[in-house]
């Protein structure tokens, strides 16, 4: 059903459709999209996420990270998921996995999938378990990690809002 695979230069013109379908509808953030919905450039972001999925190139202020595209059957994008191998200080509250499914596609269990398949990434890369976070308010999200495993671990406040952390033992 779902297929992640590495962002590729030639994936960008489905990545740009699929990035302007968020801003169609109103939406400007695109999670688990390591900054695609705030970078101008694909080749620019391309290369930030290529680097940043190297202990060896890294950005120093940020951490390892894999992102992935989803892609369903017939090859078109329908999500995108990161895996962040450790969080610093600022990601502590954010957790080591981020995702979104384009908005024509939600409901359709991809974010459960893609979430699934980061898990077993993660699996094999040596980590033990994730720490991911939502805002209480996104149940469709709360669902996608509890079907996962997440056991609620503490609530926090996020600009204003109150969210949840979740802890996903591998």
């Amino acid at each position: 059903m779902v297929t992640l695979k590495r962002p590729l230069k030639g994936y960008e013109s489905e990545a740009l459709d699929f990035k302007r379908e968020f801003f169609d509808h109103g939406e400007t953030t695109i999670n688990g999209s390591e900054l695609l919905d705030r970078m101008d450039s694909y080749d620019e972001w391309l290369k930030s996420v290529t680097d940043n999925a190297s202990a060896d190139t890294v950005n120093p202020s940020w951490v390892l990270t894999d992102t992935f595209f989803a892609f369903d059957e017939n090859e078109r994008i329908v999500g995108i998921i990161d895996l962040r191998h450790e969080l610093n200080d600022f990601l502590k509250d954010f957790g080591n996995s981020g995702y979104s499914v384009r908005p024509s596609e939600r409901r359709k269990g991809y974010a459960t999938e893609m979430l699934r398949l980061v898990l077993e990434h993660a699996r094999r890369t040596g980590m033990d378990q994730l720490r991911l976070s939502v805002e209480r308010s996104n149940e469709p999200s709360v669902k996608t990690i509890t079907k996962n495993g997440g056991k609620y671990e503490r609530s926090f406040t996020f600009e204003g809002e109150e969210a949840y952390i979740y802890l996903i033992s591998l």
